[in-house]
């Protein structure tokens, strides 16, 4: 279970996170979030897709690990095998959070870094450290600032974009059923993409309108994302085919 608490150099003076990659850090997982912020970097390397969250009828953008709930393809002896790291993951143990202060006699919210003091990156021995021994920000502590600015610009842009997507009617579901070969076959369900015949079919007001709002650019880079799906398919017919053989071996 997390503990979470507001980061701070007196508190925390000490503190230093680990930066491999691993199922023991969590990172077995078959998809993360995604935000439009990072829509430029993600679609050359991982397939973005959306999900519903069916209780409150929103959206949330994905990319695409696995095929499997833990599966993440992109893990491998310890890296994480892509140019770019997605921000849910590059953010390791930290989150933003709120606090509420009054300014200028009206109450305000400020956003304030919060760290997860039991996630498996932190410790005090091993990995990168937070802070400096004076006190100031560690380089590492400035990249997740910039990590997680990212994420709550894009979450909150996110929610219009997505609105508006569906409104124009650009979001249908994805049926993922791929035959791998000829005993393996994989599916996942839930996801939802970009109707790119319907896009294609909008007329000039409505491409303009969405044009102006800066939605359009991203509806664009989710269908490019598309063409990373043959590179998961392919790693995960290479690990089919290397667990076969390492069977094959053991029983020889």
């Amino acid at each position: 279970m997390a503990r979470y608490e507001l980061l701070n150099n007196i508190a925390h003076h000490d503190l230093r996170v680990v930066l491999g990659f691993g199922a023991q850090f969590g990172d077995a997982v078959g998809m993360l979030p995604a935000f439009p912020s990072e829509f430029g970097e993600l679609q050359r390397e991982y397939p973005i897709f959306l999900r519903k969250d069916t209780a409150e009828g929103s959206w949330q953008a994905v990319a695409l690990l696995g095929f499997e709930q833990g599966e993440n393809l992109f893990l491998q002896d310890g890296r994480w095998n892509a140019a770019y790291l997605p921000g849910a993951a590059a953010k390791g143990p930290f989150l933003i959070g709120f606090q509420e202060h009054y300014s200028g006699g009206e109450l305000a919210q400020e956003a304030v870094i919060h760290v997860d003091l039991d996630h498996p990156r932190v410790n005090k021995q091993d990995g990168e450290p937070v802070f400096l021994p004076q006190g100031g920000n560690s380089p590492y502590l400035d990249h997740i600032i910039n990590v997680l600015r990212g994420i709550h610009d894009g979450s909150s842009y996110g929610a219009a974009l997505y609105a508006a997507l569906d409104a124009a009617g650009l979001i249908q579901a994805v049926t993922l059923d791929v035959q791998l070969d000829e005993h393996n076959r994989v599916a996942v369900n839930g996801l939802y993409g970009i109707d790119r015949d319907r896009l294609a079919a909008l007329d000039a007001s409505q491409l303009h309108a969405l044009n102006q709002a800066g939605y359009l650019e991203a509806a664009f880079l989710m269908l490019a994302s598309l063409h990373n799906m043959r590179r998961l398919i392919a790693e995960k017919q290479r690990r089919l085919r290397a667990a076969d053989d390492d069977f094959v071996a053991a029983r020889n």
